[in-house]
């Protein structure tokens, strides 16, 4: 006979992880437990609740969380990341990109670090020539930077904007306004690691 004991135990470690993932992703975006309830919109005492290990939310709650914070429901649910952890070329995740935009100008993005890993994430993206991303900037909380493997990529961040070549690194603040282009006749191959941390 299966021990009771042990779903609960299942059950308990998955809030466990749940309010550690909430807290995390709530101190990413400097908020306070208030701030995100009325974000959110859920209760103050179910975020507190949940921080602190205990409670049992609704898929509905969780993905009003999510949205909040600015996370896919998975990355909420999955467990913590271990403290050492491998992500083997099959097994990389390819990030979604705008269906609005012609396929052979699409970037090829894959997240080379373990999706449930909230404190950095390492990203290849293959960039098709042409490929230019000035009508969508980017602009969140954190800290990127970006190596050039081949090809050549204009970064323009607010004011700032400079051509790397293969080998160069920028490194910058996310919350400016920012976007690459392509400047390399063929495919430009860029590794970027993101941090919810800002400079």
């Amino acid at each position: 006979m299966a021990d009771p004991r042990g779903s609960e135990d299942e059950e308990q470690f998955a809030v466990t992880s749940l309010g550690l993932a909430v807290r995390a992703g709530r101190k990413r975006l400097d908020l306070s437990v208030h701030a995100l309830a009325k974000q959110a919109g859920v209760s103050l005492g179910l975020i507190s609740q949940l921080e602190r290990g205990i409670g049992n939310p609704s898929l509905g709650s969780i993905q009003r969380l999510a949205t909040a914070l600015g996370v896919p429901i998975t990355q909420l649910l999955e467990p913590p990341a271990p403290d050492f952890a491998v992500v083997t070329h099959d097994r990389r995740l390819r990030l979604p990109t705008p269906t609005d935009v012609p396929e052979d100008e699409r970037a090829f993005r894959e997240l080379l670090t373990p999706r449930s890993e909230s404190t950095l994430q390492l990203i290849r993206s293959v960039l098709p020539p042409r490929f230019t991303n000035a009508g969508r900037p980017f602009r969140h909380i954190g800290t990127e930077s970006v190596t050039v493997l081949s090809g050549r990529l204009m970064v323009v961040h607010g004011e700032e904007q400079v051509v790397l070549e293969a080998g160069d690194t920028a490194t910058y603040a996310c919350s400016t306004a920012h976007w690459w282009s392509n400047e390399h006749d063929g495919e430009t191959v860029v590794i970027g690691a993101v941090s919810p941390f800002e400079r």
